[in-house]
């Protein structure tokens, strides 16, 4: 195991120790990961460094939508070419990526920063809901689109959020069912996600 090996530096034992922190990084890709920088010129390894520290330094939250910008104010929000009154719900940013990515969606989005799920703690106080119901009542949104994914979270999640606007006139759908049931957005594939968006269907209470 790589763990139990006495590396011949203490920067190089250093080094891999906090690259194995990345999700699925463990030690031996970590201690490759430590030997590629250590042949890299040093004007890469610098940029990489710089790219980190902007990462955490520049990166901010779009106080509109949630979305990760480098300004106040995201590039969807502030395009005049978006329909504002049509918002695409989704769990977080990666999502706002996958959809973007199949070019079939010309409105602007809401990130709620995760789903209701009980059994993790997480409630609609955790959430940014009451920020999107302000944008809907505020904005004269016509609109939500629920872009979650198909399980018992997304699902209650969706149906939480219509309760809430029931008495509104707010049109509520659902991308289709093309993304399968239990599966996570961003792992759909561009074609099934952006016909998903195309397709979607009238969100019911009823139907819950």
């Amino acid at each position: 195991m790589i763990c139990s090996v006495n590396f011949p530096s203490d920067t190089i034992e250093k080094a891999v120790e906090q690259l194995s922190r990345f999700p699925g990084i463990g030690k031996k890709t970590a201690l490759r990961m430590t030997l590629f920088l250590l042949k890299e010129q040093k004007e890469n390894v610098d940029r990489m460094s710089q790219a980190m520290i902007d990462l955490k330094t520049k990166v901010r939250y779009c106080s509109t939508c949630g979305n990760v910008s480098d300004a106040d104010i995201c590039s969807i929000c502030s395009s005049v070419n978006r329909n504002k009154k049509l918002i695409c719900v989704v769990k977080d940013f990666q999502d706002i990526i996958s959809i973007e990515n199949t070019g079939q969606f010309s409105g602007v989005y809401h990130v709620l920063g995760g789903v209701i799920a009980p059994m993790d703690g997480i409630g609609p106080d955790d959430l940014t809901i009451d920020q999107l119901l302000l944008r809907v009542r505020e904005q004269g949104v016509e609109e939500l689109v629920f872009a979650l994914s198909a399980n018992m979270e997304g699902d209650t999640t969706a149906f939480y959020i219509s309760r809430k606007l029931e008495d509104s006139s707010v049109k509520m759908s659902a991308i289709s069912r093309g993304i399968a049931v239990g599966g996570e957005l961003e792992y759909a594939d561009e074609i099934t996600l952006g016909r998903s968006i195309l397709n979607r269907v009238p969100y019911s209470l009823n139907t819950q």
